[in-house]
């Protein structure tokens, strides 16, 4: 019953994450999960080393094998529906968990807020694999929560997540330390997941650090912000992007007010936040970038305690001189959430519209595939490579970035206008924005409303 109930309620509220953002997509590092899981599913290691590679999540990658026989559309739309899955899951997960240390009500507001932020829903509809890490770890507090000491199935999901995210080993580290446990199997168990990681990059690559030193060159390249110094003011930005001013003052308090009154309940949640943050902390200092989808295990469980600030005063026994006074900071707090309700409407709103021009540019660049005459293929920068790759049924490596060069032969596909590359195709981060023109020698073969195709195959 408990686990239909929660099939139940995860299945509806992904739905409902589907309503709010209307659409999804596929972001550009899970698109190159489903090619490298296509490459293994044909007998052939991925290849690490194209340019701007993204990280690869072992997790990710045994995903894109197992959605590959069904294709290149296939896979992306079974993505898609999977990214809606996970954010009901960690809307309903944070439920339990705010239901668990606090009450009903705690938890509801704070499965509301996950699932109304922007960045959240954003991060979840690009089908980003942090929402399924998320989810795992946010999974292992509440089992942690419902039996103290619980050992293996803790100890399980935080090896999973690992296998997705690196900062799930330092949960797993110190969990096992803090157990202490005789059973070898439960060492063994906390060290799986970087030692499968590092495995994997051993035989894909050769280097078994390849994630951490490709990644770092990458931020490197990229210009990303990195290092140590720069979390203090990174971190506080970061968190209050994801949940807002009205969250950040519920959570502030209503942090303050458990910890006095409800420490024994919330402790695991305080520990967990921390953990969280230092984990940011060690990427930071590793050279990775800093990045705000790093920090939604941090900022969703500060969305528990605004639950805390707005409802944990029920918690209190009645005649308890605190519990009048908690009361009010939950109005006030209450409040501050209802009067910025049109700020988040005209947020997700502005989601919306976002998701569905870059769908739109998308759906058009698949509509003139088959015009495509001849190879190699060029697009304006990297970001169209992964989606091509899955496309056209092709290798990464035989689709060139303009920004980088342009080869003499071949078929160019670029942006119709400014805005449709304004709107796309570039990245603020991108160190080149220029897109260079077709060389000479090439013609127009086709275009759409948002690109124009350019040949010249001999």
């Amino acid at each position: 019953m408990r686990r239909g109930k929660a099939i139940v309620w995860t299945v509806a509220l992904g739905l409902v994450a589907w309503a709010l953002a209307g659409r999804g997509l596929v972001n550009y590092d899970t698109l190159y999960a489903l090619v490298w899981g296509r490459d293994l599913t044909r007998g052939t290691l991925p290849d690490y080393d194209i340019p701007l590679a993204p990280t690869p999540h072992p997790l990710a990658t045994l995903a894109g094998a197992i959605l590959a026989p069904l294709g290149a559309n296939g896979a992306i739309d079974a993505t898609i529906v999977l990214a809606f899955v996970w954010l009901g899951a960690l809307a309903w997960i944070t439920y339990r968990l705010g239901e668990a240390w606090i009450n009903r009500a705690a938890g509801a507001l704070a499965a509301a807020i996950v699932l109304t932020r922007r960045p959240v829903l954003d991060f979840g509809a690009r089908a980003y694999v942090d929402l399924p890490y998320l989810v795992l770890v946010l999974g292992a507090l509440l089992v942690e929560t419902r039996k103290r000491r619980a050992g293996a199935p803790v100890l399980a999901l935080l090896a999973v997540a690992g296998l997705i995210r690196p900062e799930a080993w330092l949960f797993s580290a110190i969990y096992i330390v803090w157990l202490r446990p005789r059973d070898w199997r439960l060492w063994a168990l906390a060290a799986a997941a970087p030692v499968i990681w590092g495995l994997t990059d051993l035989i894909v690559s050769g280097d078994p650090l390849h994630s951490l030193t490709g990644t770092r060159d990458t931020a490197q390249t990229l210009k990303r912000v990195t290092g140590l110094d720069e979390v203090p003011v990174t971190v506080p930005r970061r968190i209050g992007e994801i949940l807002r001013e009205p969250v950040l003052f519920g959570a502030a308090g209503g942090g303050l007010l458990a910890l006095a009154f409800l420490r024994k309940r919330v402790a695991l949640g305080a520990v967990a936040g921390l953990i969280a943050i230092a984990a940011f902390c060690v990427l930071a200092a590793a050279g990775l970038p800093i990045l705000g989808r790093y920090l939604l295990a941090p900022a969703t469980i500060l969305a528990v305690f605004c639950g805390a600030g707005a409802f944990g005063w029920a918690e209190l026994p009645r005649g308890d001189p605190w519990r009048r006074r908690w009361a009010w900071f939950g109005a006030v707090t209450l409040v501050g959430l209802v009067v910025f309700i049109p700020v988040q409407v005209n947020r997700i709103g502005d989601l919306r519209d976002a998701l569905r021009i870059q769908d739109g540019v998308q759906d058009d660049l698949h509509a003139l595939t088959p015009d495509f005459p001849c190879r190699p293929i060029t697009v304006p920068n990297h970001r169209p490579v992964p989606l091509l790759a899955l496309w056209l049924d092709m290798e990464p490596q035989r689709i060139f970035a303009a920004q980088d060069r342009v080869p003499r032969i071949g078929t160019y596909a670029r942006p119709a206008t400014a805005r449709i590359a304004r709107d796309y195709i570039l990245d603020p981060r991108d160190l080149n924005q220029r897109i260079p023109p077709p060389p000479a020698g090439f013609r127009q073969v086709a275009a759409n409303e948002s690109w124009r195709v350019f040949a010249a195959c001999r």
